[in-house]
Parts: C-alpha cells; structure tokens; sequence
C-alpha cells in the first residue's frame, strides 16, 4: 500500500528553508559590509595619524624654513643667542652614528640568526633565542647608562687608545682615529646603537629564515650543499624581502634613538672631524634643548625633526625600491 505525503506540506517546508537562507545570507552580508568598513576605518586612522604628523611639524617649522629655506639642510651653525641655525652638523652626527651602528650589528644579527636556525643545538635554541628578545625590551636609558658608565671607561682604555696609538701618521685614515680619548663620540654612540638594534634585526632574520620550507633545505643539503651554501643559495634568497625589512626596522630605530645616543656622542654642536670626535644628532639635540627653547629656536627645533622625518622616509622608500628590484631581477 503506497502512502502519499500532502504537498502542502513540502512546499511549505522547501519556503521556509529558503527564508532561513536568505535570512541567513543577507545577515552575512552586513556583518561583511561592517567588517569591511572597521577595517577600513583603522587603516584610515593610520594614515590621518600620520598625516597629522607631518601637517604639524611642517607648520611649526615654517618660520624657519621661510628664513634660511635650502639652506637649512647643510648650513653648518647653530647659535641660539643669534638665532643662527642650520641642520647640517645634526644630520652627519644622525647619519654617522646610525651607519656605524647598522656596520656592526647586521653582520652579528645575521650570524646569530643563521646560527639559530641551521646550526644551534635544539636543546639551546629555545633559551638563547628568549635572551635576545628580552635585550630588544630593553629601555633605551638603559644602554645610555650603560654605555656611559661602564662602556665609556673600557672603550677608552682598550679600544680608543691603542687605535689611536696604531693608526697615527697613517696617510688618509689616520685623521679619523685622532681626538680626545674620553669614551665618547660618533664610535662609541655608534657602537651603543649596535647593541640596541642587534636583537630587533637577529630576532626579525630568525624568524624569516625558519619560514623556509624544509623541503628546499634537505634538498639542498641532499645535493651535497654545505651549511654556508644552503643559507647563501636557498636561505637567503627565499627570505629576502624578510631581511631587508629586519634591516631597515633596525636602521629606523637607530636613526631615532634618543636617549642612548645622548649619554655618549658629546652632544657638541660642531662638525665631528674624526670618529672620535664629540657630535650630535637630530633626536639628542631635540631632547637635549626641547625644554628651554622659546620663540625661533623651538620652530628650528621642529624643522629637525620634519627632517628626521623626511630622512626616515627616504630610507623606507629606497628599502622598498630595492626589494621591488630584486623582484624583478627575479622574473615574479
């Protein structure tokens, strides 16, 4: 006996189902829609936030601008009873020091991660990595205390006398090694900088190497690759756009730091003529004179910093041209 099922029934049952699906779909649609617009609104906040910034410090830094334009950049002078300022000793101690930093600590930084990543016991990796992230939250007074009282005294009597001492009469790069042999200067303040900014690239280029794919290494290492060939040819070129970005985010804190350089370049307003010579920096000199600076001197004070700015977006810009290159060169 064959049983019929009223279509009444199914017909109402297939409707309902199909409202619950709309339902469905359109209360997805506006979470979407919602999702989308936070989102949007926070990268928004970002940039406004960073156009503010800009806005800003260019405003208060018209008066000087408008009175030695160009100028300002290479002016070598900064005489505050004569309202004479220019940018130039600044920018070499700021350049100086951050390129002595970056010389030292991305050969070490890279030493570390590979050594981290390809050749560290297993039983050792986890605590030496854990070591040199807690050197990255570190507090930047910190090292400038630091380098002035314990770093100052030892680089003085173990690394400034001898160099000097060696380096004398050399044609060319003896004058570099001249000076007062104190502890401080562009050296040391670069030296300070090396230690600060080692852990933020080793940290930023361990973990970039370990995100190759252990496929390409055990086939490298199964073609009869040695260690130093898998990171040159496997390692690095998988990671690139990773180190180039470890290294600039060094670089950027190297050009801003404030504190620590403060304890040991010298904080002289005059154009170091050797590596031993007191300087000073863009960030040392706002926080050096920020809070006694009235009227011209505080519109100076801010052009340094529009210039700290623009030096920090030049370096970014050309970090992004290069990795944009590199792709290229790769066919992608």
């Amino acid at each position: 006996m064959l049983t019929t099922f009223p279509t009444e029934t199914s017909t109402m049952t297939t409707t309902i189902s199909k409202t619950n699906l709309n339902a469905v779909v359109k209360r997805q649609r506006i979470q979407d829609v919602i999702f989308y617009r936070l989102t949007q609104i926070f990268s928004l906040l970002v940039l406004l936030a960073l156009a503010g910034i800009i806005v800003s410090l260019f405003i208060n830094a018209w008066p000087t601008f408008q009175k030695f334009g160009f100028k300002f950049i290479w002016y070598v002078e900064w005489d505050i009873i004569n309202e004479e300022f220019g940018a130039a000793i600044a920018i070499v101690g700021t350049l100086a020091s951050a390129g002595i930093a970056m010389l030292f600590a991305v050969p070490l930084a890279f030493g570390i991660a590979v050594f981290l990543t390809e050749t560290c016991p297993v039983w050792l990796r986890r605590p030496l990595g854990t070591a040199i992230e807690l050197l990255a939250a570190v507090p930047s007074i910190i090292y400038g205390m630091f380098g002035l009282f314990v770093f100052a005294p030892i680089f003085a009597d173990y690394v400034q006398m001898p160099l000097q001492d060696l380096m004398a009469g050399m044609p060319l790069i003896g004058s570099l090694f001249s000076g007062a042999v104190n502890g401080m200067g562009i050296l040391a303040a670069g030296i300070v900088l090396a230690f600060m900014v080692l852990p933020f690239v080793a940290s930023v280029m361990r973990d970039v190497f370990e995100i190759t794919p252990s496929i390409l290494r055990e086939s490298a290492y199964g073609l009869g690759c040695t260690t130093w060939e898998v990171v040159r040819k496997i390692v690095l070129p998988y990671t690139q756009k990773g180190v180039i970005g470890g290294v600039m985010l060094g670089l950027g804190r190297a050009l801003g730091e404030t504190m620590a350089v403060t304890f040991v370049i010298g904080n002289a307003n005059r154009m170091p003529t050797s590596l031993f010579s007191p300087g000073t920096s863009i960030a040392s000199t706002l926080a050096n004179e920020f809070g006694e600076a009235a009227d011209f001197h505080i519109s100076s004070l801010f052009a340094l910093g529009f210039m700290l700015f623009i030096i920090t977006f030049v370096v970014l810009a050309a970090a992004k041209l290069m990795i944009n290159r590199a792709e290229k060169a790769k066919g992608f």
